[in-house]
């Protein structure tokens, strides 16, 4: 039988450590981000080379990297292992990029129609494992329809916070899956500590963005199905991954996959350069960047269509800027109106319908062209994080 090697959580920023089995937002010591520990040790001497062949085609096939120890509780709605699209010489030449290898992460046909799918799978389980009853959450959109999904199909409650504004569609799903929709005044830091304080008094317990160690494990799965996709080793690598950053979890979350891979040897030490796209109305993570500076101050008066990067605070913040300095990355921020081109010249040359916050990334290319980041002959990975369908057509 798979097992998980779950060992325990560690702090990202001080290194306090806790139980595998005691139930764990941040870290109790600095507020930090908690991150889920494994037996590395014994996994490459159990499995020295990475072998998942007869495994289903969900996230659940790496069992052993993700923190659910009881099978029952490994409830799959048919996340994960989504396509890894090359583009065609018109898509490439939209982009300018004629004589790179561009290629689509596309998350858009998991569940519930994002890569949220990946994250609230795994910490929806984790904490029904641990004895939860009722999971709460603030949500930009796409992640709250994802909660109540899987809380619904572990039979727990579900409680979200949006902002009035969030799509339509997304407050509809919250509601469809059996979830408590409660909407605010405000942007997602309002969601959040009305959440934070009817988790307190009501006995919720809160699944924001990296305020517990589970999402991240969740998606962390993205980075190795690139490098499966890839064949593992070296060779795996692409040399860019351009990632729509809102609270960061894909990044945080890969970042560390890829360091788990290479102690168990199943990748080398080779690194995509990592680059954070976000809007122009709503850019902490690049102003940080920018600045040198090591966090994020909060943006105010967030604004932009691509509802799931207008976060003006992170609490990974501190990660994603390592993971990008480490990487020799970037971080870049767009217009709304180059948003929507964006998402007009991916449909019009791949046929995909990209969410506002997927075509950020298309819309970033030019600007990393022009600016010599990119050579024009890389190996580059965009990620459409979610389906362009919850969304208006662009005009």
């Amino acid at each position: 039988m798979v097992r998980s090697y779950l060992t325990g959580l560690a702090c990202s920023a001080c290194g306090a450590t806790c139980p595998a089995d005691e139930l764990a937002g941040a870290c109790a010591s600095c507020g930090k981000v908690l991150f889920a520990q494994y037996d590395l040790a014994s996994l490459r001497a159990d499995m020295p080379v990475p072998d998942f062949a007869g495994r289903a085609d969900t996230l659940w096939r790496y069992r052993e990297l993700l923190p659910i120890s009881d099978e029952r509780f490994a409830i799959t709605l048919g996340e994960g292992r989504t396509p890894l699209l090359a583009l065609g010489a018109r898509a490439r030449s939209s982009f300018g990029l004629e004589g790179a290898e561009l290629l689509v992460k596309e998350e858009g046909v998991n569940p519930t129609g994002s890569f949220k799918a990946r994250g609230l799978a795994v910490a929806v389980a984790r904490a029904a494992e641990l004895g939860i009853t009722d999971v709460a959450l603030p949500s930009a959109g796409n992640a709250g329809g994802a909660a109540a999904a899987y809380a619904a199909a572990h039979g727990i409650g579900c409680h979200v916070a949006m902002p009035r504004d969030a799509p339509t569609i997304n407050q509809q799903e919250v509601v469809l899956y059996g979830g408590e929709l409660i909407l605010v005044d405000g942007l997602i830091d309002a969601a959040g500590r009305l959440i934070r304080e009817r988790a307190a008094s009501d006995g919720w317990f809160d699944l924001s963005t990296l305020k517990e160690p589970y999402r991240a494990e969740g998606k962390k799965t993205m980075g190795i199905e690139l490098a499966e996709d890839g064949g593992w080793g070296d060779a795996w690598c692409p040399d860019v991954i351009v990632y729509p950053t809102g609270g960061g979890t894909g990044i945080v979350g890969m970042w560390k996959a890829f360091d788990e891979m290479e102690q168990l040897g199943w990748i080398g030490s080779r690194r995509p350069r990592m680059v954070v796209v976000q809007s122009t109305g709503c850019a902490p993570i690049v102003r940080a960047f920018e600045a040198g500076a090591d966090h994020a101050e909060p943006w105010a008066d967030a604004t932009t269509i691509a509802s799931g990067i207008r976060v003006p605070a992170a609490i990974g913040d501190y990660l994603i800027l390592r993971a990008v300095r480490d990487s020799g990355g970037t971080a870049v921020a767009v217009t709304d109106d180059e948003i929507v081109a964006a998402r007009r010249a991916v449909g019009t040359t791949t046929g995909i319908n990209a969410a506002p916050e997927g075509a950020a990334t298309f819309a970033a290319l030019p600007h990393l062209r022009a600016s010599g980041f990119l050579a024009g002959d890389e190996r580059v990975v965009l990620f459409n994080t979610g389906t362009g369908a919850k969304y208006p057509a662009p005009g």
